[in-house]
């Protein structure tokens, strides 16, 4: 983007799989997969060509999906827009006839009148192109300029850290509250604070239609109470181990408790598998990091759908979104096991690093004996069996395991015919890996 459009748009965060980082209550209400911006009157503004547009209850963003840049037009500073309208259509002729340079020209132009620093008016277009359908974006975008929702700031308890984005009733303005004095003041603050947390968590799950209406204020409040949390861990470095761990529980359910505003058929439109899988591989990072750089796609269906809240997908959408990633430069991958099993992974992930530590446990002394089983690997591994057993069957298709099937089960032994010279097969040893199998075998009789 040139350096006169940065003069004139603020810029946008973009998360690592090219989505636009949305800040506190705000939400995507429509994608429109091709569009420009162009200036109507003034030649100062620079022009945005072949932008990803995405309307919020905040802001317009046109974001280059290829440089990974966003610039974002408040809609506060909408002044008036008009509805959308097409260059020549009153005159067939001249439109087919005009030039291919002005291809633009027959896509459907929403102008839009804005206010710019320090007070000057500009008149803009949002050139709609590709199957974009204007009209339904301008309805949108009317919606979102009277909803005003960048004008509802969210009430942030002092110390409770909860955050509720509806006025207070009337009644509690009239109410007589006692003042805050020392730390007794402080601490009851924070306990009424809490209070009212755990008043909404036990409003809102009564019943479903109770748990839907204020499913945005759970989230918003689960997000701010796992902030408190972590600015807590980092402040409070003395605690013992229970509490760390009390409060990193808490931060692992609160991370799960939902995504703020997932992306839907409704507003993305013909881009949904594509946002889906941007917004997947966003959202994934974290739990990936948690669980060795692994899971099995059952379980990130099962967790992404429980954080979508009531805007489920089905398994079909979410593979086909895991099949994109081939597309884009995000750091997650789908991966398909021989035997069909099929997982995500972090592109960091090393299957080496897992062959070292099969081997090692493979190795001690009560393994030689009686062989790991994939409850063994996965307690080591940190994973569920079925990914361990995986691993243990990659491991044995190049050389490091040999397996054997039993009534007892299925168990995994390390490969000792490496450690065997095939020149002289008889030849004792005194030292390696083949003589210390020899001794706990021994040692076992």
């Amino acid at each position: 983007m040139s350096g006169a459009a940065a003069d004139w748009l603020s810029s946008a965060d973009v998360t690592a799989a090219g989505r636009p980082v949305l800040s506190t209550g705000e939400m995507e209400r429509h994608l429109v997969a091709q569009a420009d911006l162009e200036p109507e009157e003034s030649p100062r503004l620079a022009p945005f060509r072949g932008c990803l547009l995405v309307l919020t209850s905040h802001r317009l963003i046109f974001l280059h999906e290829n440089s990974r840049s966003a610039r974002a037009l408040p809609l506060a500073a909408i002044v008036h827009p008009y509805p959308p309208h097409r260059k020549h259509s009153n005159n067939p002729l001249r439109s087919i006839f005009s030039s291919s340079s002005s291809s633009s020209s027959h896509h459907p132009r929403i102008r839009l009148q804005i206010s710019l620093p320090p007070s000057r008016s500009e008149v803009v277009a949002i050139v709609v192109s590709g199957k974009g359908d204007a009209d339904v974006f301008y309805g949108r975008l009317l919606e979102a300029i009277r909803a005003r929702a960048w004008e509802v700031t969210p009430v942030v308890a002092p110390a409770g850290g909860a955050s509720v984005a509806q006025a207070a009733p009337a009644e509690e303005d009239l109410a007589i509250k006692m003042p805050v004095v020392g730390v007794s003041g402080i601490l009851r603050m924070e306990q009424e604070a809490w209070e009212s947390a755990g008043q909404n968590l036990q409003d809102a799950f009564q019943d479903l239609n109770a748990l839907m209406s204020k499913a945005k204020e759970m989230m918003e409040l689960a997000e701010k109470m796992r902030q408190k949390l972590l600015t807590n861990s980092s402040a409070q470095s003395n605690s013992n181990e229970e509490e760390m761990g009390s409060k990193q529980d808490m931060q692992d359910w609160l991370l799960s408790v939902g995504i703020v505003s997932p992306v839907t058929k409704e507003t993305a439109g013909a881009l949904y598998h594509q946002q889906l899988s941007r917004q997947l591989a966003d959202y994934i990072r974290i739990p990936l990091e948690k669980a060795g750089g692994m899971m099995a796609l059952v379980d990130v269906y099962c967790l992404y759908n429980r954080a979508r809240g009531t805007e489920l997908i089905s398994p079909e959408d979410l593979l086909q979104a895991c099949s994109l990633w081939e597309k884009f430069d995000v750091p997650v991958m789908l991966r398909k096991f021989d035997s069909g099993v099929k997982v995500i992974q972090t592109k960091t992930h090393s299957d080496d690093e897992v062959f070292a530590r099969i081997s090692s446990l493979a190795q001690k002394a009560d393994a030689l004996q009686k062989g790991i089983s994939p409850s063994d690997a996965a307690f080591t591994l940190g994973i569920a069996p079925a990914l361990a057993k995986e691993h243990l069957l990659n491991a044995e298709s190049i050389g490091i395991l040999c397996r054997d099937v039993s009534p007892d089960g299925l168990r995994f032994y390390i490969n000792l015919l490496n450690e065997i010279d095939p020149q002289n097969i008889y030849l004792p040893k005194t030292h390696g890996l083949y003589h210390t199998w020899i001794s706990v075998t021994a040692a076992s009789q």
